[in-house]
């Protein structure tokens, strides 16, 4: 069966349009509660959401559709996507839902679902979903109806939770940290965190109005991060994203660290404790300097597709707990079921304080090889890979690179793009490189 909703990160698209209308959410809340009583005679979900203000009316839409099946809904507010998938765990609850578009700018939004565990569930509950949506409405009668109610101090819960991830005989007294939240669902814990860990914090997009999520702020606008840190003379920057998890992290001396680099440091800290790193998982876009760090460490590493979810999936199979993506989501599955930004920021911050020096110092095993990234704008439908020129092109600088570097082409999943990159030890060779082989698609 061929999906037709769910995408790689649940379903997401631009807010007035399918299938992100409020008649489409109240079929899919009804279909997903079908569902779940497939296995539940009384299901309880938890709806969470980020700070859009279309996340008013997709709740209200999504809540009428569990009623109407029969599920009972507890409702948390403004609440980071991976907290919603702890309390989801930790409530004994049969669902948790995320309303939110992650990075994408107000005008979208979308719906995550996670299970029982806390876990991203598996492609055959979504085609599960997508086949109830065709089937035709069992309203449930007055009596069957299910009961909505508020979880009182969802944040508390999480932000308790957040804290219980840091290593109990460190604190983070004597650090001054800014806080960027991207005007999204972590404006009040995130902060909160870091606070009663000790930190001082310096708060920015931390003041969400329904409009301004991932506006010039979070770790996608990381300029706003790096400005502040500078000026108000912080130790450290951390910036989420909309839902909260995603981070990137900048030092004192304006320098911003990766998902590439803060997953070789999470390994290495490990190591330098003593304890064993079965492997790791990074994407076909980790920066191949940290594959080549860790098979100098002895640690095994593996690419998945690019996609969180394809990196959950992967440490899964292996049963190994470190991954992530250069992007900032980053998952260490002994702390938590799915990426967190929050927790991930507090594993960074234990390595520095637990090492006695900056992160930069702590980084000096893993040197970035410079990347180029060009997107190439192809005809909807065209077969690239038939290309000769490309495959020439393509074989050509692969064998002047040699073990130097690597090419990679993929096609855009939303776009009509080809995206070529290019990695090399040294940047005019892969920016020549990439040129080439770009100039090689039409």
């Amino acid at each position: 069966m061929t999906r037709r909703f769910f995408g790689t990160d649940g379903i997401r698209g631009t807010v007035g349009q399918s299938p992100i209308t409020p008649d489409f959410m109240l079929r899919l809340g009804h279909a997903v509660g079908r569902v779940l009583k497939r296995e539940t005679q009384r299901p309880t979900v938890l709806i969470g959401k980020d700070t859009r203000i279309s996340g008013y009316m997709i709740e209200s839409a999504l809540e009428a559709g569990f009623a109407s099946a029969g599920v009972d809904v507890l409702l948390s507010g403004p609440l980071p996507t991976p907290g919603v998938a702890y309390l989801t765990r930790a409530l004994r609850l049969d669902l948790g839902v995320v309303i939110s578009a992650s990075h994408n700018a107000f005008p979208d939004n979308g719906i995550k679902f996670f299970s029982a565990a806390g876990a991203k569930l598996p492609d055959a509950w979504e085609l599960a979903v997508e086949a109830a949506l065709d089937e035709t409405p069992a309203w449930v009668d007055s009596a069957g109806l299910g009961r909505a109610r508020r979880l009182d101090d969802a944040g508390g819960r999480y932000v308790e939770f957040c804290k219980s991830t840091f290593d109990t005989e460190l604190s983070l007294k004597g650090m001054k940290l800014v806080i960027d939240a991207a005007h999204g669902a972590a404006y009040q814990v995130a902060p909160n965190v870091f606070h009663e860990l000790g930190a001082e914090v310096v708060r920015i997009g931390c003041a969400p109005d329904g409009v301004n999520i991932n506006d010039g702020f979070g770790a996608t606008s990381p300029k706003a991060l790096v400005a502040a840190v500078a000026e108000h003379r912080c130790d450290y920057g951390i910036a989420l994203d909309g839902d909260a998890d995603r981070l990137q992290m900048v030092d004192a001396a304006g320098r911003l660290f990766n998902g590439d680099e803060l997953l070789y440091l999470m390994v290495a800290d490990r190591l330098g404790r003593g304890e064993q790193v079965a492997g790791a998982v990074g994407t076909l876009m980790t920066n191949m300097a940290v594959e080549v760090a860790f098979k100098a460490m002895g640690v095994p590493f593996v690419r998945a597709k690019v996609g969180d979810r394809y990196v959950l999936e992967e440490l899964g199979a292996r049963r190994w707990q470190l991954g992530g993506e250069g992007s900032g989501h980053l998952l260490a599955l002994d702390k938590h079921t799915t990426g967190d930004g929050i927790v991930s920021a507090l594993l960074v911050l234990e390595a520095v304080r637990r090492g006695g020096k900056p992160l930069s110092a702590l980084l000096e095993g893993v040197s970035l090889f410079p990347q180029t990234l060009i997107n190439v704008r192809i005809a909807a439908g065209s077969d690239w890979q038939a290309n000769p020129r490309l495959k020439d092109a393509q074989t050509a600088v692969e064998r002047e690179l040699g073990d130097s570097g690597r090419v990679l082409i993929r096609a855009s999943g939303t776009e009509p793009l080809l995206r070529v990159m290019v990695e090399a030890r040294d940047a005019a060779q892969s920016k020549r490189a990439a040129e080439r082989i770009a100039a090689a698609c039409a």
